[in-house]
């Protein structure tokens, strides 16, 4: 995993304080590109923090539903200091002329994955989970993601998203885009074969439909932010079983789907 200095720089600025200017520094994040070539053929250009490309790669044709079982990855080089990942996937996943459709059909830019997805929610299955935590617990989880968000902390220019249990965080990535830090998780958790079904997502930024489209692929059951969810968001997870928390920060959050997944008290 990349370092929060290798993700960030340090550049000459002008400050405005107190009515007077002065010379200073200020660190920013960095933005790359990743290339992804999938059976041969140019598929995606992502603009991406720097780091973790193979995960970044392969949960971005996980979230796509290009990649869905772990036989079906052939074969994987990442070029880090080009942006450049090559992912060889067996026949049975589309290629070719039924690939170029999936991907024309979804529209257009970073946010076409959702409007793909939404033709086709009526063939997913609901998401089950036996899965149980209090406020507590969820206060606890959501703190322990802003501790963590030490990019964001650097330059406020980060999203961070971590994968976890009741009672700790078992997987976290932070990357300039939310949709990334998602995709990262996903990926990390396809190569080392980690289950969702008893864990849930917390995550720092707005929970678009383009968010739980992921969330639903994945299989985990709950979702938590310190942020809020759009309206589609709460009408698909309610219809496919995802509990959606928002505004989980200050002691305080609103559960918009499912609440019988947080029980108890504070």
């Amino acid at each position: 995993m990349s370092t929060i200095d290798e993700k960030s720089s340090q550049l000459p600025i002008i400050r405005f304080r107190k009515g007077s200017f002065s010379d200073g520094d200020d660190t920013v994040v960095r933005e790359s590109t990743l290339t992804l070539f999938l059976n041969g053929r140019e598929l995606v250009n992502l603009v991406c923090s720097p780091g973790e490309i193979k995960e970044l790669a392969v949960g971005f044709l996980c979230s796509e539903g290009l990649l869905k079982k772990r036989e079906d990855l052939r074969h994987i080089e990442t070029y880090s200091e080009k942006g450049l990942a090559r992912i060889e996937i067996t026949e049975t996943a589309p290629t070719g002329e039924k690939l170029l459709s999936h991907y024309l059909a979804s529209g257009c830019g970073r946010g076409r994955t959702s409007f793909h997805f939404l033709k086709d929610t009526h063939g997913i299955l609901p998401v089950g989970s036996n899965l149980r935590i209090t406020p507590r617990e969820l206060f606890s989880l959501s703190d322990e993601l802003e501790r963590r968000s030490l990019l964001f902390i650097k330059t406020g220019g980060a999203h961070s998203a971590a994968l976890c249990t009741r009672n700790e965080v078992v997987v976290y990535y932070e990357d300039i885009g939310r949709h990334n830090a998602v995709d990262k998780i996903f990926g990390h958790c396809f190569l080392e074969g980690i289950s969702f079904v008893d864990k849930l997502l917390v995550f720092s930024g707005r929970i678009s439909s383009e968010i739980l489209s992921k969330i639903i692929k994945m299989g985990v059951p709950m979702i938590i932010s310190r942020s809020a969810p759009t309206e589609l968001t709460v009408k698909l997870a309610k219809e496919l079983g995802i509990t959606v928390v928002g505004f989980a920060r200050e002691g305080r959050l609103n559960i918009y789907t499912h609440p019988e997944r947080v029980t108890g008290s504070v």
